[in-house]
């Protein structure tokens, strides 16, 4: 394995943690960029086996400072860059902050990969950057669509980075992970919202039944980041993370009654509801060139998925931890 250290910025939130761990049990040497904060706090990297936590390089700053990225890239060969806002409902609200950290971040890991001559720089996108799709499933080279400020900000950090490998030679790759899912992810998304709703005994609350989405099981998701990593094949190119499979929220809250046995009833939140033209109806990604290229295709299934997700949530419920949103 690797001995070059290897740079994860968001490395305390739900992806970046289980990247950490998953990579630190193959022998990576890691450096993990931690947003600062008062508490001292690691985020979801607390949870993982203290024999792996001794091991890490922390970091602690801000992606938005230029200064103290730069400090971060010490003795680095290569970056994953995972700090975003990624909270869609609040980038209505305050979109200047996720242009000042998902614009002006991605350009200050860029600049610092070319300053610094790294290796490899992998740069993660969203599949929101598409809207919703005119064709299913949906493919790297599909056209992109801003239906939100936060798609908005990962578009232009994605274009941001395409010009970094044209201009500039920069062995860039732009990841686009599907919906990711699993243990540590933050309450704001669907499925741990639905599962501490019915753990709570309330009626769950949805903005919306219809919507279908491309759900990967985090084990998934971190196996193809390393893929990539260690891929030569795919230096200025865009791949997704995708299971080529979505289910829509409301099958999808079927599924997670069926396994708690439960029969909450089901009621639709206006205050959960996106604004007018912003709901994205339908996303699918192709995994073909993912399959092609780096062998990797989801082993997870999502009954298999769901099960461990709920045990890890009901586990954390009845312990009454609080669940923290980190970054990515």
């Amino acid at each position: 394995m690797p001995k070059n250290k290897i740079l994860i910025t968001g490395a305390e939130g739900f992806i970046g943690s289980h990247l950490v761990e998953f990579l630190l049990k193959k022998n990576y040497n890691i450096k993990a960029f931690i947003q600062y904060n008062s508490l001292n706090s690691i985020g979801w990297l607390s949870e993982i086996d203290k024999k792996y936590l001794k091991k890490i390089d922390f970091h602690f700053g801000d992606v938005r400072d230029f200064k103290n990225v730069k400090k971060a890239y010490e003795k680095v060969s290569s970056v994953i860059h995972l700090a975003a806002l990624i909270g869609i409902p609040y980038s209505y609200t305050s979109p200047l902050s996720y242009i000042e950290t998902n614009i002006t971040g991605t350009y200050n890991v860029l600049e610092n990969s070319l300053q610094h001559k790294v290796k490899r720089t992998l740069i993660t996108s969203t599949s929101e950057v598409y809207g919703t799709p005119k064709k299913i499933p949906i493919k790297e080279t599909d056209q992109l669509n801003a239906q939100s400020p936060y798609a908005a900000t990962k578009i232009a950090a994605d274009k941001i980075a395409e010009s970094y490998f044209r201009s500039f030679g920069l062995n860039i790759t732009i990841v686009r992970p599907f919906n990711t899912y699993g243990p540590r992810q933050s309450n704001r998304a669907i499925i741990p919202s639905i599962i501490n709703q019915i753990l709570s005994g309330d009626e769950i609350r949805v903005g919306n039944l219809s919507p279908k989405r491309d759900l990967v099981y985090i084990e998934d998701t971190v196996r193809g980041y390393e893929k990539i990593l260690q891929s030569k094949k795919l230096n200025g190119q865009i791949i997704h993370i995708a299971t080529k499979k979505s289910i829509s929220i409301k099958n999808l809250i079927k599924s997670i009654q069926q396994i708690l046995k439960v029969k909450n009833k089901i009621l639709i939140d206006n205050k959960r509801i996106r604004p007018c033209g912003s709901e994205i109806d339908y996303l699918n990604g192709s995994n073909e060139k993912s399959v092609k290229i780096l062998k990797w295709k989801p082993k997870i299934p999502l009954n298999v998925g769901l099960r461990s997700t709920i045990e890890w949530y009901k586990s954390e419920y009845n312990s009454k931890k609080k669940l923290i949103d980190y970054y990515i």
